[in-house]
């Protein structure tokens, strides 16, 4: 006797339901309390939301945050297209390159930013021995920090991006290609013409992992610049962080979690709306 659909799905569900749902419906009960953690909540109404409306740290973090996502999404989705399709190709030597260049996804965030971190170094890092490209301290300032904070996100998640798109590329119908070299167009043209089109619902999922790791992570900045200097390089989930490990301000941290809950679901569920992605389907990328 077949099972009906529900039953099969019902082990999915109340895993969602008691590590997704349930904590998700917790922290945002605990965004209308005060609670330090030790002693028992006390509802407050909406006092975290009236202080976290008015607080310019958090309009910083926000704006510091944006910043990094959008740097993020310019420096990664064009270094992942081309690193991925060429990965597709039948290149000498391309199973052993694409090996190297995907070691830095095997490798931990924590473990990625410490090793950042020694490397730039102002003193016995690479700023120590190549003065005339850093010119100093890159982690001084909020415009070199933030451009280092974009490296080494990039550095460590464009191996993955480049994976989504090696696998998109290979599925796209040769026929194509051979259509089109028979009509005369070169390489350059069967990228923008043939290859780009087909990848654009990898470039929809990709581009939302982007935004989704780039609004929930924050151990990248703690072990990198630690929101500094000073809180230029304060982010969001940081800004949760401190508010809740350092100052023991879980009612106040759990209210900037719930806002990047929000911020997340808006901008994934805007994102497939705006690109019709919801509307695809084509089993076949692109087509």
């Amino acid at each position: 006797m077949e099972r009906p659909g529900l039953a099969w799905a019902l082990p999915g569900l109340l895993f969602f339901l008691v590590f997704a749902v349930v904590p998700m419906a917790g922290v945002l009960y605990l965004s209308f309390t005060h609670w330090d953690g030790l002693s028992a909540p006390r509802f407050t109404g909406t006092e975290n939301w009236s202080r976290f409306l008015g607080d310019g740290q958090v309009r910083q973090a926000t704006l510091v945050t944006g910043v990094l996502l959008i740097g993020n999404i310019a420096v990664q989705a064009p270094v992942s297209i081309l690193l991925g399709v060429w990965a597709a190709g039948h290149q000498r030597n391309r199973a052993v390159l694409s090996a190297v260049f995907f070691l830095p996804l095997l490798l931990s965030t924590a473990a990625t930013a410490i090793m950042w971190r020694q490397l730039l170094d102002p003193n016995f890092g690479l700023p120590a021995s190549v003065r005339w490209l850093f010119g100093g301290n890159p982690l001084g300032t909020q415009q070199g920090a933030i451009a280092c904070l974009i490296l080494v996100t990039s550095w460590q998640f464009v191996p993955f991006h480049s994976l989504l798109y090696q696998g998109a590329a290979r599925a796209v119908p040769q026929t194509l290609y051979q259509a089109a070299a028979i009509d005369g167009a070169g390489r350059v043209r069967q990228f923008f013409h043939i290859t780009l089109p087909q990848l654009r619902n990898t470039m929809i999922t990709s581009t939302v992992f982007m935004v989704v790791g780039g609004l929930t992570a924050f151990d990248v900045v703690l072990l990198l610049t630690d929101g500094g200097p000073g809180t230029d390089t304060s982010i969001l989930p940081y800004a949760m962080y401190r508010t809740a490990f350092r100052t023991y301000d879980y009612g106040y941290a759990s209210a900037i979690a719930s806002f990047l809950l929000l911020l997340a679901t808006g901008a994934s569920v805007l994102l497939t709306r705006l690109s019709g992605y919801d509307k695809m389907t084509s089993t076949l990328e692109g087509l």
